[in-house]
């Protein structure tokens, strides 16, 4: 099952659906909208993607758990996320499945930060980036590069751990360090992204220094815990 989350991206979800159906063609597409207010859930469906609506106040944590708790009701093996933006490359979907397949990790996030890449993001977010990285490594004692990336595949295990775990506030940055805590084997893969077609991030300064709070906060009790 391949999942993407969208709000009013119209101009991108026709580009994202055929990438998939190239590079996968035998997948479920699942669209998680929340409640566009453009053409985007018409155009979806149009594409016969399967096409789940969510209130926008849920935002991007709602949709993604509500695209797990779907997955594991249907019993899917394997999920994959993509933005709807147009940032995330199908292409590249195979190189993230392959270590799920093959048994080498649960979880595979793309890095735009490791490998022969050229993202350039602006300042902040570069700089924001790497905060993060350094946190989150700090915290769950492995490298981890690009703490905030979306474009992620994971096996049944962590499918149906997530879709039992609605308790937290769905984010990349707090996802790792709950997989991680729960003995889920993490890779990153290096992946090109590209400039979003459409939509602004919704990675903001008091976002991020939301995150960088809590990443703290988290690092510091587990340090006082003697925990990895």
């Amino acid at each position: 099952m391949v999942l993407v989350a969208t709000y009013n991206e119209e101009k991108s979800i026709e580009q994202v659906i055929k990438g998939v159906r190239k590079d996968l063609p035998q997948a479920d597409i699942v669209v998680v909208d929340g409640e566009s207010s453009d053409a985007t859930a018409e155009l979806a469906r149009k594409l016969e993607a399967i096409v789940l609506k969510v209130p926008h106040s849920l935002g991007i944590a709602g949709g993604v758990e509500t695209g797990f708790s779907f997955a594991d009701l249907k019993g899917y093996d394997i999920l994959v996320r993509i933005d709807g933006d147009g940032q995330h490359n199908p292409d590249e979907i195979s190189r993230l499945m392959q270590p799920i397949l093959d048994g080498r990790a649960d979880i595979t996030i793309g890095s735009r930060y490791i490998g022969a890449g050229d993202y350039k993001g602006s300042l902040f977010r570069t700089l924001s980036a790497k905060l993060f990285a350094l946190v989150i490594s700090a915290i769950i004692r492995q490298r981890i590069t690009d703490a905030t990336s979306g474009f992620q595949v994971v096996n049944r295990r962590v499918i149906r751990f997530l879709s039992h775990n609605h308790s937290f506030d769905y984010s990349e940055v707090e996802a790792i360090v709950l997989f991680k805590n729960a003995g889920f084997r993490i890779l990153e893969i290096p992946v090109a992204m590209e400039k979003r077609v459409q939509g602004q991030s919704s990675f903001t300064f008091v976002r991020a220094f939301y995150y960088i709070f809590t990443g703290m906060l988290s690092l510091l009790v587990n340090l006082l815990k003697g925990k990895p």
